[in-house]
């Protein structure tokens, strides 16, 4: 196993005045952190529920994301802005300092809070809950470490955040 590096989380969030649900992971994976965009892993599963639950085309490019995401209502972030992490290893996570969740919430009229597999929710708990106050949704992890959630799972659980966008 290598050592952990010290990493800043390298791109901002995606949000604007429209943005009603947030959806947080812990720390970009080394894949994101090179293309300086959400889960940029091929196999993670989260882009293509997105848009099934979303009932749009599954986006390819940054932009194309990006768009999908403003266009529907719903902001992107992380947990942590900075940390000592092993490649893409969550379990790894140490050091890590918070992000400025309320910088969104005094933008947007975010109505939900999720959070995108267990490591999400714990360290949202721990870090984030005491900044916001607002309790966070917990939604079964896109990543592809997460086998034991078939695609049509994903996307019946994850249906949830539509309550929040209408």
């Amino acid at each position: 196993m290598s050592a952990a590096q010290h990493l800043r989380h390298g791109f901002g969030p995606v949000y604007d005045g429209h943005s009603r649900v947030l959806i947080l992971g812990s720390f970009p994976s080394a894949m994101s952190r090179a293309q300086q965009f959400y889960y940029g892993h091929p196999r993670n599963r989260f882009w293509p529920v997105l848009a099934a639950v979303l009932d749009e085309p599954t986006p390819r490019t940054v932009e194309e994301k990006r768009a999908l995401a403003l266009r529907r209502g719903v902001a992107l972030w992380d947990a942590i802005e900075e940390c000592d992490i092993v490649g893409s290893s969550d379990s790894s996570i140490r050091n890590a300092v918070p992000t400025d969740l309320p910088r969104i919430l005094r933008a947007a009229d975010i109505r939900a809070v999720f959070v995108n597999g267990a490591a999400a929710e714990r360290v949202y708990r721990r870090w984030q809950r005491p900044l916001t106050g607002l309790e966070a949704r917990y939604l079964p992890s896109t990543s592809p470490a997460n086998a034991a959630w078939s695609f049509a799972r994903l996307v019946e659980a994850w249906k949830v955040i539509l309550d929040w966008l209408e």
